[in-house]
């Protein structure tokens, strides 16, 4: 059972190296061609795959930590709200100027 569990696993770890091979741009492939690496995962499976996260795959965006930096939605965004501001602010003004007369 062990044993059978261990191969799922590792047949899993190879289908998923070579996907993210195969998945990744061309440009963002680190230290070797994509074309090599994805040779690599296929002739030498599980070291080869190894290999590839460790050396090969493309840093996360915000590094190592995962976190992304700027804003992730218009409401993160302090520009964006002050703009909503701005925007309300003139409308309101507006209003009141059409009122006085």
């Amino acid at each position: 059972m062990i044993r059978v569990v261990g191969v799922l696993l590792a047949v899993a770890f190879y289908i998923y190296c070579i996907i993210d091979v195969l998945r990744t741009p061309k440009q963002n492939a680190r230290t070797l061609p994509k074309f090599v690496w994805l040779i690599i995962v296929i002739v030498i499976p599980l070291v080869g795959g190894a290999f590839w996260l460790l050396l090969g795959r493309p840093w996360p965006v915000g590094g190592l930590s995962g976190k992304k930096r700027g804003p992730q939605a218009p409401d993160d965004d302090p520009r964006f709200l002050r703009k909503l501001d701005d925007e309300a602010w003139v409308d309101k003004m507006r209003k009141r100027r059409e009122q006085k007369p």
